[in-house]
């Protein structure tokens, strides 16, 4: 087997020192980065470009499972072993789907044979964790054979278009491949529907108010904070306003 680069990402201390003592016993190893959560790791990632990405899946932040599925946008690709302490869920849904995980407290044998057959883990594969899965905190954007993490509670509207959702910070807008009606049941408790077209920030409106051309054609608009731009809300969902 030719070299690997390892990167690893476990929140505590004692358990990244074990994972470098063990890997230190492997021949054509090294390790090229450590991570204490699942964002350090992708940034890590990102700059490194390692071959395999050791994760635990229970982290601050970002937990594992999530920068796995981020980790799948990066070029190239890297091989995915997750780390965890006892948890049922987890391994049988790793035994289920030929996912290769390593339980704690992690033996030499067990990580040497871990390392030897590692393969990519496909987007399809980890679909199936998903059940595993908080509500992702960042969103991952494919730019340029890398990518960029935007956090969710920076995102003022997700807008469809075409086949590409466009993602609106305060500081510039970003083109993401994902459907609306998929961010709208993972993040339904941050973000309304004003339009069929558009999901907005709750904490991002700061009110309502009609415009247009004449007084026959007023609409209600959704006034948002920090950008200029408003969202027309539709006819469907205009008892929002209501609520507001």
């Amino acid at each position: 087997m030719s070299s690997l680069t390892i990167l690893i990402a476990d929140d505590e201390a004692p358990a990244r020192n074990r994972l470098k003592e063990l890997l230190s016993d492997i021949a054509n190893v090294s390790v090229v980065a450590e991570a204490k959560n699942g964002k350090e790791a992708l940034d890590l990632a990102i700059q490194q470009k390692p071959d395999v990405m050791l994760l635990d899946i229970r982290m601050p932040l970002m937990d594992g499972l999530e920068a796995a599925e981020h980790a799948q946008k990066l070029t190239p690709k890297p091989h995915i072993i997750f780390t965890t302490a006892y948890d049922t869920y987890a391994i049988k849904a790793f035994d289920l789907n030929a996912i290769d995980y390593l339980l704690k407290p992690i033996r030499l044998e067990r990580l040497q044979a871990a390392i030897e057959k590692v393969k990519a883990i496909a987007p399809a594969t980890l679909e199936v964790l998903k059940p595993l899965q908080k509500t992702r905190s960042h969103l991952s954007i494919h730019e340029r054979g890398s990518i960029v993490l935007i956090p969710i509670e920076e995102v003022i509207y997700c807008r469809a278009e075409l086949k590409y959702v466009t993602i609106r910070t305060k500081e510039k807008e970003y083109l993401l491949e994902e459907s609306l009606t998929h961010l709208e049941a993972e993040f339904g408790e941050i973000f309304i529907r004003l339009h069929r077209n558009c999901l907005v920030a709750q904490r991002a409106i700061s009110g309502y108010e009609k415009r247009g051309d004449d007084t026959e054609n007023l609409q209600w608009h959704a006034i948002l904070k920090d950008v200029p731009e408003t969202i027309a809300v539709s006819r469907r969902q205009q008892h929002l306003i209501r609520k507001s």
